[in-house]
């Protein structure tokens, strides 16, 4: 995991090459500079798909999940953040809400969301994984690299 960038010095080097995510993610996690190959999960209020792929070796991958934005209920909390870390996650961005989040500030990964809420998801597994996933004007493909910061989060094709 590259952490020695800024996402405002990665689109003055590399311009339009980079994709910018428009939207507006607080920061969660310990980490708050992290970058990794994407993986996605594709979910609606049901995390089961996420707690499966966190507890998978994440060889320093961001896993990119679309909640389609649901501020319901939280598809990430501790215990599953706890898993990715053992698993070797970079980072996680959730299209969603998540919860426990003052333990996700304690953990070494890097967690971005749109907002917290303590109310668990339905475990059901219901969604699509490593599929292309689109919000904020981006489109997050399975192997493409996301770079994350304090200014946001930008998309290459490849490692930069």
């Amino acid at each position: 995991m590259t952490t020695n960038f800024t996402t405002a010095d990665l689109i003055d080097d590399h311009g339009d090459t980079l994709r910018s995510c428009s939207t507006q993610f607080r920061q969660y996690g310990g980490h708050e500079v992290f970058s990794g190959p994407i993986r996605t999960v594709r979910c609606h209020e049901d995390n089961g798909l996420v707690k499966q792929v966190l507890n998978s070796p994440g060889e320093g991958a961001v896993l990119v999940v679309d909640g389609n934005g649901s501020p319901r209920s939280a598809l990430m909390g501790d215990l599953i953040a706890g898993a990715a870390v053992r698993n070797g996650w970079a980072g996680v961005v959730v299209n969603g809400a998540v919860r426990d989040t003052v333990a996700l500030g304690q953990l070494e990964l890097g967690v971005k969301a749109l907002g917290s809420n303590p109310r668990k998801s339905l475990k059901d597994a219901a969604g699509r994984q490593d599929v292309p996933v689109t919000f904020g004007d981006v489109t997050f493909v399975p192997g493409e690299w996301l770079y994350s910061d304090h200014d946001g989060i930008v998309v290459n094709v490849t490692e930069l």
